[in-house]
């Protein structure tokens, strides 16, 4: 198989990820911060060592500032609805994922008020229309770094720059962006960053987290046992603890910290030139041909490795089907779970696009293989 499908989820992970998570289950199998005999201590090694690893891909001071969670969804429910009162104004893009939409709806049917301002599918937000949007009572700021249906990658350190000299908190969700395009929360005045493990970063699904800017301050939505404190009845305020309760994944996360350590390996600055190179073959390979409309980006302009495509008169979920049992290609058709970026660029009505996303590990000859299969189901049509 040709996988293609990298913006779901990274295939094959480095083989280090596997051996990692192995050694893990069988030499570090106790619980972290409930006991203090050896496997309980090795295993709490671990967390740390992967939190220290993302503290520094992101440039976080603190470590501590991340807090685990079961993949970006889960961390950007946790900065939603932690950081929302009833009544408070939100501004997001009009090409959020789902993750962000539907928390956002359950707070408009409370109360809340949301501003979608546009995204542009190939420039993305301008920072000037979240100024123009911010009001007295605007609690929260969410934008993706990078569209997971086209790639646009959004001007979020000038986006950042707007939130923070209005004292708004700013929550980027980098499930695209995280691992394969650079995200330096201080440089990008970043106050909350979700992200997922299983994508660019290279780790086990079941992994991911929020970075928590200091003197960013949110309630908890997950309560329960943290080996700390546990006298007492509230929450403890330390972090990472206010917010990971209860029993982490340890072998996960052990997995996540050797997909870190191929990042520092290859070089996050290798890893994009590989991909932008490999996202530009696919460009201009799909762009000649007939019947075959590409939104996003165009080639020569910055964007995440994905890339969407529609052919005139035949359903996305038909060349997906048609790619993976005759051609042995991997790719994701449909609507991405993202409906709000379908309506942005036109495509929700047709059901969604075709979405090829390379990885590390596909080559030039993979791109010229798709690129031909889905010629030969253009002329067939």
């Amino acid at each position: 198989m040709i996988y293609l499908d990298n913006a779901a989820t990274s295939w094959p992970k480095p083989p280090m990820v596997a051996d990692r998570v192995r050694e893990a289950i069988l030499h570090q199998g106790g619980n972290p911060g409930r006991s203090g005999h050896a496997m309980s201590l090795a295993a709490g090694k671990l967390l740390e060592e992967a939190r220290n690893k993302l503290a520094h891909l992101f440039n976080v001071a603190d470590p501590h500032r991340i807090v685990f969670a079961l993949n970006a969804t889960d961390a950007l429910h946790l900065a939603i609805n932690g950081s929302l009162e009833e009544g408070g104004h939100v501004i997001i893009s009009s090409m959020e994922h789902n993750a962000v939409t539907r928390p956002l709806h359950r707070y408009q049917e409370r109360g809340g008020c949301v501003t979608k301002i546009p995204m542009d599918p190939v420039s993305g937000v301008d920072p000037e229309n979240v100024k123009k949007a911010l009001r007295k009572d605007t609690r929260l700021v969410v934008m993706t770094h990078a569209s997971n249906v086209c790639g646009t990658v959004n001007p979020i350190k000038e986006i950042g720059l707007v939130c923070r000299e209005a004292g708004v908190p700013l929550l980027v969700d980098a499930s695209q962006s995280a691992g394969c395009l650079p995200v330096d929360v201080e440089a990008m005045h970043i106050d909350m960053l979700a992200f997922p493990g299983h994508k660019s970063l290279l780790g086990p699904t079941g992994t991911g987290g929020l970075y928590i800017r200091e003197g960013v301050e949110m309630a908890p939505v997950r309560l329960g046992g943290t080996g700390l404190h546990s006298e007492e009845q509230d929450q403890p305020r330390e972090m990472p603890f206010r917010y990971e309760s209860g029993t982490q994944n340890v072998q996960g996360l052990a997995g996540l910290a050797a997909g870190l350590d191929y990042i520092e390996e290859e070089g996050l600055d290798a890893i994009e030139s590989k991909e932008e190179s490999l996202t530009s073959l696919l460009l201009e390979g799909l762009a000649s041909i007939e019947g075959l409309s590409l939104y996003g980006p165009p080639k020569g302009v910055r964007r995440a490795p994905v890339v969407s495509f529609t052919l005139e008169n035949v359903d996305p979920i038909e060349i997906a089907a048609i790619l993976d049992q005759s051609f042995a290609i991997a790719v994701r058709a449909g609507l991405h779970c993202a409906p709000d970026a379908h309506g942005t660029i036109g495509t929700l009505a047709a059901g969604g696009t075709v979405r090829v996303s390379p990885g590390p590990y596909n080559t030039e000859e993979d791109i010229q293989t798709v690129v031909d299969a889905i010629g030969e189901i253009a002329e067939a049509f």
